[in-house]
C-alpha cells in the first residue's frame, strides 16, 4: 500500500519493488528520447538512481532485426547495473510484434520492460503507438499482455493523462492496464500530450491514481530541484519519482536526493563529468559519431560552469565546432582556467 499520511510516508532513499524486481531506492531516470543509452543510464546510477529506463526503442526495428537498433539501443552493459536494475522502453502498436520485441529485450538482459503510451510525436502517433494508445484502450491492454508473455518480465507503462487539455483518459486507461493487462507499475506524466513539456503538471491526478492502484505509481514531469521533488513526492503519495529534463547534464540532482551530496557541483566536478561523458560516447559510437552526438550534451554542462555569459557562449560555440574529440578535450582544459566575471 502507498501511504499518504505524513508520518508513514517512505523516504526517497527506501527500496520498493516492481513485480519481482527490487529497486534499491525511489529515484528513476526517465526514458530520454535520443539520449538514454547505456552510459547515460550508468551515469544516473553512479550518482544515485535506483532504476534507469532506456530511450524508447521501436518494437518493429527489434522484431525485424535492425542492426543498429540491436547493437546500440538494446545494448546493456554490466557496468550500468551498479545501483539497480535496467528497464528497456519499447513502443509500437502491434501486439504480435511487441511480443517478439519484448522477448528480444529480455534476451539482451533487461530486468523490466516499459511500454511507451505517451509520446506526442506525430510520426509515432500516426502509427498507432505512443499517445495514440490513450484512445485505443483495447489495443493498449493487448500490448501489455503481449509484452508480459514475450518477456516473462514485469511490464510497466509510461503514459500521459490525456491527449488534449482537460482530458483524463490516461488515468482511466492506467487502471485498466493494471487490472486487465497485468501492468506491474505505471509512470504518469500528468500533462496532456498536446502540451509536450509546457504548462504545470497536474500532480493531483498522480495522487488520485496512486490512491486507487495497489501497484507502484511513478511520477514524471516538471521536477527540476531537489526541494521541489521532495515536496511533490510527499504531497502525492506516489511510490517513486522519475527525473527527465531536470536531470539532463545534472546527475548531481540524483546525488542530492539520494543523500550523497548537498549543494551544486564545482566547476571542476562539472568538467570532470563532461570528460567522462565524452570518453563513454567515444566508447559507444566511435570518435567520429561521438563528436556529432556530444553537441546535444555540451550546453547542459557549460551552463553549470559558473562562467560569465560571454565566456560561456564562446566556450560552447567552440565545443560545437570541434571537429575531433581531441579538440573538445583541449577546449575543456582551457575552460578549467576560465572564471566568471565579478
Amino acid at each position: 500500500m502507498q501511504a499518504t499520511a505524513q508520518s508513514t510516508l517512505p523516504s526517497l532513499q527506501e527500496p520498493f519493488s516492481i513485480g519481482s524486481v527490487r529497486i534499491p531506492n525511489r529515484l528513476v531516470l526517465a526514458p530520454l528520447a535520443g539520449i538514454g543509452n547505456w552510459f547515460v543510464r550508468w551515469q544516473a546510477k553512479r550518482y544515485g538512481a535506483g532504476l534507469a529506463v532506456s530511450e524508447m526503442v521501436s518494437s518493429h526495428a527489434i522484431a525485424y532485426r535492425n542492426r543498429r537498433t540491436l547493437a546500440e539501443l538494446l545494448r546493456i552493459e554490466e557496468r550500468e547495473r551498479c545501483g539497480g536494475p535496467v528497464s528497456i522502453q519499447l513502443f509500437g502498436a502491434d501486439p504480435q510484434v511487441m511480443r517478439s520485441a519484448a522477448r528480444a529485450a529480455a534476451g539482451a538482459g533487461a530486468d523490466l520492460i516499459d511500454l511507451n503510451m505517451g509520446c506526442p510525436v506525430p510520426k509515432v502517433c500516426r502509427s498507432g503507438a505512443g499517445a495514440a494508445l490513450l484512445e485505443d484502450p483495447e489495443r493498449a491492454i493487448a500490448l501489455v499482455a503481449a509484452a508480459r508473455e514475450g518477456s516473462c518480465l514485469p511490464v510497466t507503462v509510461k503514459l500521459r493523462c490525456g491527449r488534449r487539455a482537460g482530458e483524463r483518459g490516461g488515468v482511466e486507461l492506467a487502471l485498466r492496464l493494471v487490472r486487465e493487462g497485468g501492468a506491474a507499475a505505471v509512470a504518469l506524466h500528468p500533462r496532456p500530450a498536446s502540451a509536450r513539456h509546457a504548462g504545470a503538471p497536474d500532480y493531483a491526478l498522480a495522487a488520485e491514481l496512486a490512491a486507487q492502484l495497489d501497484v507502484p505509481v511513478i511520477l514524471s514531469g516538471g521536477m527540476r530541484s531537489a526541494e521541489q521533488i521532495r515536496a511533490v513526492f510527499a504531497q502525492t503519495g506516489v511510490a517513486a519519482v522519475m527525473l527527465a529534463r531536470g536531470s539532463l547534464g545534472n546527475p548531481w540532482l540524483f546525488a542530492q536526493l539520494a543523500g550523497k551530496e548537498q549543494g551544486p557541483p564545482s566547476a571542476e566536478a562539472v568538467l570532470e563529468e563532461l570528460s567522462w561523458v565524452i570518453a563513454r560516447a567515444q566508447e559507444h559510437l566511435g570518435a567520429e559519431r561521438a563528436c556529432r552526438y556530444l553537441r546535444k550534451h555540451y550546453p547542459w554542462y557549460v551552463a553549470r560552469l559558473g562562467l560569465a555569459k560571454a565566456q560561456a557562449r564562446a566556450l560552447l560555440a567552440r565545443l560545437q565546432r570541434a571537429a575531433t574529440l581531441e579538440q573538445a578535450w583541449a577546449l575543456l582544459a582551457q575552460g578549467a582556467h576560465m572564471r566568471a566575471d565579478p
